[in-house]
């Protein structure tokens, strides 16, 4: 059986990951499980899963965690702090990590992770977003081994799956299902509302990543993404409403490998757990007398001007990825909370990526200064 360490149990990547588990309780097993404050839900899965340890970032969390668990009898050791989560992570009983938080936060365990050499489930797209080319020479050193868990690039390495020749790919598409304003006039989009922007039509998600879907900030991050996990530099994205064609890969010969599955994040996840084997996921098959019409369109780049930062901070380099990244974080957060309008999250992200000073990025410490400094700025141009 193989040891799991889920980092964000708790959300819809970590829950989903709980359930290919419970179907397949005889290969897998958790050693840890940690979540951001969500102690009711934590409690729920450590009386069925019984892990080793659990721990909680939130100290108010940690707390009331405590005192929820008095009354309960399991041999689970509640970790208290951030060294013993990392010594919990290298050691030989974490196999398996799985990177499931949201986040920028995600990035140090990630990072401790590839430097021991693990196996990292990536769910985390912010960590390959600002530190690509870092994790990226560290799990050569490490032989550290990632596999991505969005459907997309999980997509991309089933495509990738069996292909000797790395050289002969010509490109990336990613596809993406345009959100829920993909048919919406350009000049209505100043009066989305957040209730709005957070219903996306294919895939069930948490807000924050739904409303990076309604503005095609999460393909843009995906293009960056899927830049360092397979060294690729031409990457194009596709609108596909339907959301049953996950990415495709071209070839030098022009052929092309797609991979399809309804969209359900289990499918990348026991792809991931299993891999090179296959096991059961608990999603259901494509019914495609429903899907005789798949259609496909270029993206509109005024409606969703964030698709073009992509290349624009992979030409620039540097922290321009973690700036990028910390200035969307704070305008979702406040679009959600009323503060600005759904057209207001481009001109900031613009505005301070315009102002920002890009430098080199050497280590953890540089990635993390330009995220403290960007989200200082934008806090000020969103108050």
């Amino acid at each position: 059986m193989k040891n799991l360490a889920i980092l964000g149990s708790t959300g819809s990547v970590g829950k989903s990951t709980l359930d290919v588990v419970r179907r397949n309780n005889d290969k897998f097993q958790i050693n840890l499980l940690t979540a951001n404050k969500n102690f009711e839900i934590l409690l729920k899965q450590v009386h069925e899963f019984q892990p080793k340890f659990i721990y909680l970032n939130n100290p108010d969390a940690q707390k009331s965690l405590v005192e929820a668990a008095k009354s309960l009898n399991f041999n689970t050791t509640f970790l208290t702090n951030e060294d013993e989560l990392m010594d919990i992570l290298s050691s030989q009983e974490s196999e398996i990590i799985v990177a499931a938080m949201v986040g920028v936060a995600g990035l140090k365990p990630v990072h401790h992770a590839v430097k021991n050499g693990k196996q990292i489930l990536l769910a985390n797209k912010e960590s390959y977003v600002v530190a690509g080319e870092m994790l990226n020479n560290l799990s050569i050193e490490t032989g550290s081994t990632i596999f991505p868990i969005d459907s997309e690039h999980s997509a991309i390495h089933q495509c990738l799956t069996g292909i000797e020749d790395k050289g002969s790919v010509s490109r990336i598409i990613l596809t993406g299902s345009g959100g829920p304003f993909l048919d919406r006039d350009i000049n209505d989009f100043d009066n989305i509302t957040p209730e709005e922007a957070t219903s996306h039509p294919v895939w069930k998600m948490g807000k924050k990543i739904s409303v990076d879907s309604s503005t095609m900030m999460n393909k843009c991050l995906e293009i960056i993404e899927a830049r360092w996990l397979f060294n690729v530099k031409d990457i194009d994205v596709l609108i596909h409403p339907q959301g049953i064609i996950h990415s495709l890969v071209e070839f030098t010969d022009k052929s092309i490998i797609a991979q399809l599955s309804e969209p359900d994040m289990k499918i990348p996840i026991a792809y991931g757990l299993a891999f090179p084997e296959r096991i059961t996921s608990g999603s259901s098959s494509i019914n495609f007398d429903e899907f005789n019409n798949l259609s496909f369109r270029k993206p509109d780049f005024n409606k969703f001007p964030a698709l073009g930062l992509a290349k624009d901070c992979i030409e620039v380099g540097g922290s321009s990825f973690a700036i990028l990244n910390a200035v969307n974080d704070e305008c979702v957060d406040a679009f959600l909370e009323g503060k600005i309008k759904y057209l207001d999250i481009f001109k900031i992200i613009t505005n301070v990526l315009d102002k920002s000073n890009i430098k080199e990025v050497k280590d953890l410490n540089d990635i993390f200064e330009s995220d403290l400094e960007a989200r200082e700025i934008s806090k000020e141009l969103i108050n």
